[in-house]
């Protein structure tokens, strides 16, 4: 039930596309999947709905999730390098038993990852986001105090991009 509620108000960010005739489907492109929401399999990801977004259309998707009683798992980054892109994946979840699971990742460009901060909606996202920074180097533009959490305060590195050198 909730996940049909939700699935409807994410669904909304993203303007109507025409389905093509049968036989004319594309081929998946490697890479990024377009913007969008996509429902999973719960057994298979883990997770119900997907949404590709904007990092534009972060707040308003976070907002969503807000105001429907999900609450904030964890925030993580990703590094493509072959793509020159950072993607920022965030996990939302409910307390009670109507189970959603739900999945919204942002691209941005590898040189100038800036994401807009999700403190302002849920104040625990600050830790995530830091520590999101110090790993991959992504910043979250007004956040509140974006120093680092786990690496020294001197740290010019982030360990897990993938062309970080020990």
């Amino acid at each position: 039930m909730i996940c049909d509620k939700t699935r409807q108000a994410l669904a909304d960010l993203f303007p109507p596309t025409t389905e093509p005739e049968p036989g004319n489907e594309e081929k998946p492109s490697e890479g990024a999947r377009s913007n969008g929401l996509v429902e999973r399999d719960y057994r298979v990801h883990g997770y119900h709905l997907d949404a590709q977004l904007d990092p534009g259309q972060l707040l308003a998707a976070v907002t969503i999730l807000d105001e429907l009683a999900f609450f904030l798992e964890s925030i993580t980054g990703v590094d493509w390098p072959a793509t020159e892109e950072m993607e920022v994946v965030y996990d939302f979840s409910r307390y009670d038993f109507d189970l959603c699971r739900v999945v919204l990742r942002t691209r941005v460009n590898r040189n100038t990852p800036d994401v807009p901060t999700i403190t302002g909606i849920y104040a625990g996202a600050n830790w995530h986001e830091r520590e999101t920074h110090d790993f991959f180097g992504i910043h979250f533009v007004g956040h509140p105090h974006l120093i680092p959490l786990l690496l020294p305060e001197d740290a010019d590195f982030h360990p897990l991009r993938k062309d970080f050198q020990a």
